[in-house]
């Protein structure tokens, strides 16, 4: 049990140095490659946040990997990140490969359930994400909308007021030509 608490000085100061080291690593990395490096505008940027925080704290804590191979992992990670990125932005291919698209959930007061059923998500998980927004009646809802990132947007006013159809701009479930959803016949 004792070995459970206790460490050296020697330890603690490798900790330190490791941690010295790591963050002033990354700091430099995301000068580098851009605040992107750490949005969550793709599951792809998330998965690159997740991966950067774990192998900071392998390098923090571990004897293994050492701290230049730590370094050096996440020196792999800014870059491949960054490759990624450039060729997003030439191939719609790639593009499609890495990120989601929006999903269309809710339109004004129907939940459109074949998008929620994609998007794995419940009712309960959309009325706890109104209830955030802050949406106290249902007739204030234009579109609740499942985002790339895993984020539930929710668009909503007060009745009477117009919703800028711009906003639903390739979100699937979203039908421009007729101004409503694809998967309600006749919305409200």
């Amino acid at each position: 049990m004792s070995g459970w608490i206790e460490t050296s000085w020697s330890a603690l100061g490798m900790v330190l140095i490791s941690a010295i080291a790591v963050y002033a690593w990354i700091i430099f990395l995301t000068r580098i490659s851009g605040l992107r490096s750490f949005s969550k505008m793709s599951g792809f940027d998330f998965a690159m946040t997740v991966a950067t925080g774990s192998a900071a704290a392998a390098i923090f804590i571990a004897k293994d990997p050492p701290l230049l191979q730590g370094l050096f992992a996440l020196f792999v990670l800014f870059s491949m990140q960054m490759a990624i990125a450039a060729v997003r932005k030439r191939s719609d291919f790639v593009e499609k490969l890495v990120a989601n698209e929006p999903r269309l959930i809710m339109w004004r007061t129907e939940y459109i359930e074949d998008q929620m059923k994609k998007a794995k998500i419940t009712r309960s998980d959309v009325i706890a994400k109104l209830r955030e927004a802050n949406v106290t009646r249902f007739d204030q809802i234009y579109a609740v909308i499942a985002e790339t990132t895993g984020d539930v947007s929710v668009l909503h006013g007060e009745p009477g007021t117009t919703l800028d159809e711009g906003l639903l701009t390739d979100v699937i479930g979203y039908d421009p030509e007729r101004h409503r959803p694809s998967g309600i016949a006749n919305p409200v």
